[in-house]
């Protein structure tokens, strides 16, 4: 949130613990909610509140992945990264309910622009990721080429 918070942006984060929520108040709207036991905080009358970008970073709950994606603006940019298959064999997390499948990412994004993805080994510190930039458009190659580097 800093990072972005710095460079003028509105942001907004959720967790489930109280100091990271605390800690994060000083640079946007930080929601405490257990959003695997509760409802989702961002709604905005019965339907996902939309965001121009969203980034989700060493996080995954299955059921939200749909929610995720209906809360993109169009144009808007999903940057996530987390655990994959194989972290099991250097740490944790190590259940197959927090580590994704090969290409469950990529799957998870198939209504979206792919702009770039990752899947494989890091080692500082040693982990198996799957990492994707991804831009919900209803112009194709034409909007994703203004994101290009």
């Amino acid at each position: 949130m800093r990072w972005f918070a710095g460079r003028g942006h509105r942001v907004t984060g959720i967790d489930r613990a109280p100091d990271a929520v605390a800690a994060s108040a000083a640079f946007g709207q930080a929601l405490q909610a257990d959003i695997e036991q509760g409802a989702w905080p961002l709604m905005n009358g019965g339907a996902p509140q939309i965001f121009d970008a969203l980034v989700v970073t060493n996080y995954l709950w299955r059921a939200l992945m749909p929610t995720l994606i209906a809360s993109l603006d169009e144009d808007g940019v999903l940057i996530y990264e987390t655990f994959a298959a194989g972290n099991e064999s250097v740490g944790r997390p190590s259940r197959p309910d927090f580590l994704l499948q090969p290409g469950e990412l990529l799957d998870v994004c198939r209504s979206l622009h792919v702009v770039a993805y990752e899947c494989g080994f890091l080692d500082q510190p040693p982990r198996f990721v799957q990492r994707i930039a991804a831009l919900r458009t209803a112009s194709g190659a034409a909007t994703a080429a203004r994101y290009a580097l």
